[in-house]
């Protein structure tokens, strides 16, 4: 919303000499041009008709500028920093939040492996198509803003049906030399350091920064350091044209309590059966990215990037029930390489006398994973990976990829704006590899394998616009390959069937949002997503015999329907009343979100023989809800601020969950299956400005003490329930130069 504000500007000694000499003085009044001054929007944000060469009219998105938001940083608090973006289901394995779990409209949260996820727009996941876990996410002390694009995002960023999360980087383009620090204790031994320094220097700009953090954790067995670095350089040719490049290194360890069983979560949910196990990845992260607007219709961005990255993981593997026996340690590693190039246009254009906007692009990407599994490694406590002798399976996978997408936006006047798309993907995955070793000490040969696919996505969306509000749709096709990490995944406890289909399907949006007056920032949406052929977890007893424990059998279960309604709201309840002067901004904001997630074709099986050698007999049972999938999921705070303080108090409550596709209620021995209840969570986080560039940050996580748990796991980092933090505390200065 934007105000024009005339001054009018009035010489005193005029008025002055003109009352001593009796004179009019209209004539000397001076009528400056008009200032317009445009509020501080509301987080969050949306995002533009354009931006970056790339199109979101008619898609639903979010925009969260981090600085509007009080929260804990330093541990990347999903729960806090995701609060106004409705329907964001979050797995909070431990309190580290060296991984962000995030997903959507009830799809899964491992890893955000249902979202591209992106940071300053190219994929840091391991392997688009082939194991798109997100390992790393950048530390939150260090971005600008976060960018969620739901289902719509599809044509342009790649099928997956959750959308795309991009983290924006901050960046200092108004000083010659900046300075910025962030330094923090708290709870459980946790300490951290954010330092970063940037500037613009003619036509050359930098940022580099190193991010440092370590603590006991929460729970036993639980300690963790991490450390990230990232460097940023930019030269630009002209105004139009510039040139940049950034590198990003991460590295970490992290001990892994493991989970429990559901006696044991109640009796004490802090302790650990495990100590010998350990997880790191380190991370490599670049790109090279070329902006230039080549006339006044024709704009054009080119990204090359690549990621070096590992996956190493060591431990006793058993579920909870089981006591570790201190024998040798499995060691499992995966490493990833990865390269792209990613060209993205923008060609403005009129139809008649309105413009009209082209979007069109082109990507290769080609991406490599070695996977190496069942080693057997030391009797040791450390994080050791070195293994005796070879490892059961060495495999190695290779995805190739094409695509070429276009969207056009059609504005059939300046309210309504008409846009159809289309990508065309074409994906080769090949594997080979030694897939174990049998009793004679022999090779058991992976069957080398190689899946091509074509695949064309269509979608449409449609926005009205009225004056600071606007009507949105969309419905765009979308698509998700079967991966062969899906034949070999590191959840040990599970088996795989060996015949699993790619999943296809659409997402659609109808929803109404914007801003009234000053006061008011919402979105509400209807949302249906459509999911076939998904893969999941079907509870299987070992021989059909309960006493002798369970595993998750894994294929395709059929369609599952995910539909249901998405609302934000932030209310100024100061300015609404006028009062902001004296009182300050008090905002109160609610996310909401009601999930109905069900199997429509539901095809269950049951085993006998001994795992992973069973026989399948199948049953068609439609109705069941989909696992991880909570039927609400709601956000409640009121932030206020007043000169330079702030402070913000939220309210996460979460509907129960069953883990498995059956839906079993009552919980396995091990740990692995059964409902989980639904949880509320109290946050509370503060602000204190002072001498203009330093600050004071605290917050209690938690604030209840609320014992809960989001998530059960059937490998790392379990197996079995993994509990989400208890009550904790953390207090921080930082400095701005």
């Amino acid at each position: 919303m934007k105000y024009n504000l005339s001054l009018l500007f009035i010489s005193f000694s005029t008025i002055l000499f003109a009352q001593e000499n009796d004179l009019a003085f209209n004539d000397t009044i001076k009528r400056l041009a008009p200032v317009i001054l445009t509020p501080k929007q509301q987080s969050p944000e949306r995002m533009p008709e354009i931006k970056e060469n790339v199109l979101f009219s008619g898609k639903k998105n979010e925009v969260l500028k981090l600085s509007n938001i009080n929260g804990n940083f330093t541990t990347n608090n999903a729960r806090e920093i995701f609060a106004r973006i409705p329907g964001v289901t979050i797995w909070e394995n431990e309190g580290s939040g060296i991984q962000i779990n995030v997903g959507v409209r009830g799809l899964s949260p491992n890893r955000s492996w249902e979202l591209n996820t992106r940071q300053n727009g190219y994929d840091i996941s391991s392997d688009v198509f082939g194991y798109p876990e997100a390992y790393y996410n950048p530390p939150l002390e260090a971005v600008e803003t976060i960018e969620l694009v739901r289902g719509g995002s599809s044509l342009q960023f790649g099928p997956q049906f959750g959308g795309m999360l991009n983290y924006v980087l901050k960046r200092e383009t108004k000083k010659k030399f900046s300075f910025e620090t962030q330094n923090t204790v708290g709870s459980y031994g946790l300490m951290s350091s954010y330092n970063a320094i940037g500037g613009t220097f003619k036509r050359f700009s930098y940022y580099v920064y190193n991010h440092s953090r370590s603590a006991d954790g929460w729970r036993e067995n639980s300690e963790y350091t991490v450390r990230n670095t990232h460097a940023f350089v930019e030269y630009r040719f002209t105004e139009n044209t510039k040139l940049s490049a950034e590198y990003t290194n991460m590295d970490y360890q992290m001990q892994q309590a493991g989970g429990l069983t559901d006696e044991q979560f109640n009796a004490n949910p802090r302790q650990s059966l495990r100590e010998r196990n350990w997880f790191g990845t380190p991370w490599n992260v670049f790109s090279v990215n070329f902006d230039t607007k080549i006339n006044d219709k024709l704009t054009s961005n080119t990204k090359l990037f690549g990621l070096i990255g590992e996956r190493n993981s060591v431990g006793f593997i058993g579920t909870p029930n089981v006591v570790d026996d201190l024998a040798n340690r499995r060691v499992d590693r995966d490493l990833y390489e990865n390269y792209g190039i990613e060209n993205r246009n923008i060609y403005k254009y009129k139809l008649g006398k309105i413009n009209n906007n082209l979007a069109f692009g082109v990507r290769l990407y080609k991406a490599n994973t070695q996977r190496l599994q069942d080693g057997r490694g030391t009797t040791g406590s450390d994080f050791d990976i070195s293994i005796d002798g070879r490892y059961v399976r060495d495999l190695d996978f290779t995805t190739e990829n094409v695509a070429v997408f276009a969207e056009n936006q059609f504005k059939v006047s300046d309210k309504f704006s008409v846009t159809p798309g289309v990508r065309y993907e074409y994906i080769q995955n090949t594997g080979e590899g030694r897939f174990g070793i049998n009793s004679s000490g022999n090779d058991v040969p992976f069957p080398d394998k190689t899946i091509s696919r074509s695949k064309p996505l269509f979608g449409l969306g449609l926005e009205y616009k009225f004056r600071t509000t606007n009507i949105y749709a969309n419905i765009t096709q979308a698509f998700r390959p079967v991966l062969f990490s899906d034949f070999t995944p590191p959840a040990v406890t599970d088996v795989i069937d060996p015949n699993l289909k790619d999943a296809s399907g659409f997402n659609a949006d109808l929803g109404f949002r914007g801003t009234f007056k000053n006061y008011l920032n919402f979105d509400f949406s209807l949302f249906y997503l459509s999911y076939n052929n998904r893969i999941g977890g079907i509870r299987q007893f070992v021989n059909n015999d309960p006493t002798q424990g369970t595993f998750l059998f894994r294929t395709n279960l059929g369609e599952t329907i995910n539909k249901g309604i998405e609302g934000f709201a932030n209310l100024n309840i100061t300015r609404l009343f006028e009062i902001e002067k004296p009182f300050g901004n008090l905002d109160f904001f609610a996310s909401v979100s009601f999930i109905d997630s069900r199997y429509t074709d539901f095809r269950i099986f049951n085993a006998s023989g001994t795992a992973p050698n069973v026989t399948i007999t199948e049953t068609n049972l439609s109705g069941n809800r989909v696992e991880n999938a909570p039927r609400y999921i709601h956000n409640f705070g009121l932030s206020w601020s007043n000169n330079n303080i702030s402070a913000t108090a939220q309210y996460r409550m979460s509907g129960r969950i069953f883990t498995d596709a059956n839906n079993t209620v009552t919980p396995s021995a091990n740990g692995v299956t059964g409902i989980l209840d639904d949880y509320r969570v109290f946050d509370l986080s503060t602000e204190y400005k002072f001498l203009k560039n330093y600050n004071i940050r605290a917050g209690i996580n938690n604030l209840f003490d609320e014992e809960y748990a989001t998530r059960r796991a059937g490998g790392y980092p379990g197996p079995g329930i993994l509990p989400g933090e208890g009550r904790t505390f953390y207090i921080s200065i930082g400095a701005k130069l």
